[in-house]
């Protein structure tokens, strides 16, 4: 049980597919929690099968479904022998609505069972003694409570969540795992209205409920003390097992610095102040397991915040930038040289995510940091994760993303300011990505036809000269751990 056997290291998820179930099973398995990115899912899982389900992986997760009648439609929907031709664009998974069709539904259990149940097992189907986590991003609402259903019947060991104060989520836990009804409340913007929210009953869905389910431990990912007290305080809808304290260092989205006005440097990054710095004793006050993560990635700082009273430490680019990652191999080699050359700067872009937060973006040529390769795409919104939902005056529900056609957003009431800069994280995270397994020589892009990419790493690099010789050298996620926990 993750309760028993808290690990002083957290494999962190490092965007969709990128932490994938193989690169979470290894480094649960050497002792970390190991984490996989639950992340657009569906789209993951289609456009595996589209390539052909290299090695057979995905068939075989999906085989171990207990509801099989939810399986082969999608088999037959998506999968294709030997896989698409690589200039044929993907088929599209309809995006999220308030009323997500049971096809839609079926596909999102499908696809997070299949990731968890790889990432708990061996190579040959057993399930191995480490644990496992799934990581989630509270912006992306509409999924949530399905993505939930999957990896509990798969039986993850743990739940984390950034990018926005998930206290619903204890509660949803609680009553999904008691095979009660599960309800996401969803954000809306404009005109005030009553509540809007996604739902799920066992019984309403597969007929009976799941036997065996486990309530997967909780740590909402957070970015102050008082944040961490809200899911101790009584607002919070359950209990948490631990917190992750995250810096603005982070990779990913961070939070906003505190106070108004947000103060820009000369670049144009958010300028953290005092109020932002995480107060490591604070945290340890609080009485529960905390991981710090952000420019921790040392054996030196996992002994220090060890002997302060925290758990350990959460570490994304060091194992975004291993052998078993699924970043896209051209953009680890960049990552890695630059990175090694003290050439790499880390940028705190405050508009480039359609969430509103800050966000990472990583200088690597071709991809959505360049400003021309961003001015020359064709603006879509084909994937919808990051879609939120507008009230108009006369109560009717759009749904709009800064990062879609600039005309289109304005239509639905946005502004330009909010827009003009907003890059498009679906396509751009999962054109990153790449199909990395066991068994997989060259790793096949996930990216569709015309999407670049766009990256996202933290500021600290400085873990690469304590793994790499040379600037051409890569390093396995096994050798990270081992630096790590000073073995």
């Amino acid at each position: 049980m993750f309760t028993d056997n808290r690990p002083s290291v957290i494999q962190g998820g490092m965007g969709p597919y990128v932490s994938t179930p193989f690169l979470a099973r290894l480094t649960s398995m050497c002792g970390a929690l190991g984490t996989f990115s639950g992340v657009a899912a569906p789209v993951i899982l289609t456009r595996i099968l589209q390539r052909g389900d290299p090695g057979g992986h995905y068939r075989l997760a999906l085989s171990q479904f207990p509801y099989q009648e939810h399986v082969q439609p999608i088999l037959d929907e998506y999968f294709v022998e030997g896989g698409i031709p690589m200039d044929k664009p993907f088929k599209t998974v309809i995006p999220y609505t308030l009323k997500p069709s049971r096809f839609l539904t079926s596909l999102t259990i499908a696809s997070t069972f299949a990731m968890a149940w790889l990432a708990l097992h061996d190579e040959n189907g057993i399930r191995h003694n480490g644990l496992i986590s799934v990581n989630f991003l509270e912006k992306m609402q509409m999924p949530h409570i399905a993505s939930f259903v999957g990896v509990m019947m798969a039986g993850v060991d743990c739940l984390t969540m950034g990018a926005g104060i998930a206290r619903q989520v204890p509660g949803i836990l609680d009553s999904l795992s008691q095979h009660g009804v599960g309800e996401y409340i969803i954000d809306v913007e404009g005109k005030k209205i009553a509540p809007q929210s996604i739902r799920f009953s066992w019984n309403e869905f597969f007929g009976t409920p799941f036997p065996g389910l486990k309530r997967p431990a909780f740590l909402p990912i957070i970015s102050s003390i008082s944040l961490g007290e809200v899911f101790l305080g009584r607002r919070a809808t359950g209990k948490i097992q631990g917190l992750v304290a995250e810096t603005s260092t982070a990779g990913g989205h961070n939070a906003p610095p505190r106070g108004k006005p947000v103060i820009l440097n000369d670049l144009g990054e958010p300028v953290y102040g005092e109020r932002d710095v995480v107060d490591l004793h604070k945290m340890v006050a609080l009485g529960i397991p905390i991981w710090i993560g952000g420019s921790y990635a040392s054996p030196e700082l996992l002994q220090k915040v060890r002997a302060i009273g925290l758990a350990g430490i959460q570490v994304g680019t060091m194992f975004a930038l291993s052998r078993e990652s699924g970043l896209a191999p051209q953009y680890t080699r960049e990552a890695r040289k630059q990175g090694f050359n003290n050439a790499l700067r880390i940028r705190t872009d405050p508009q480039a995510s359609p969430t509103g937060f800050p966000f990472k973006v990583a200088p690597i040529a071709g991809t959505l940091y360049d400003t021309t390769v961003f001015n020359n795409r064709q603006r879509v919104c084909n994937q919808c994760y990051l879609r939120t939902l507008f009230v108009k005056e006369d109560d009717s529900i759009i749904y709009r993303c800064p990062a879609e056609p600039i005309d289109n957003y304005l239509r639905k009431h946005g502004t330009l300011e909010d827009a003009a800069n907003a890059r498009c994280l679906c396509n751009g995270l999962i054109a990153a990505a790449a199909i990395v397994a066991p068994g997989i020589a060259d790793p096949l892009s996930l990216g569709d036809l015309g999407e670049p990419a766009i990256v996202t790493l933290g500021d600290d690099l400085s873990f690469l000269k304590h793994l790499m010789k040379v600037e051409d050298h890569t390093y396995s996620a096994a050798t990270a751990l081992q630096y790590l926990m000073g073995s």
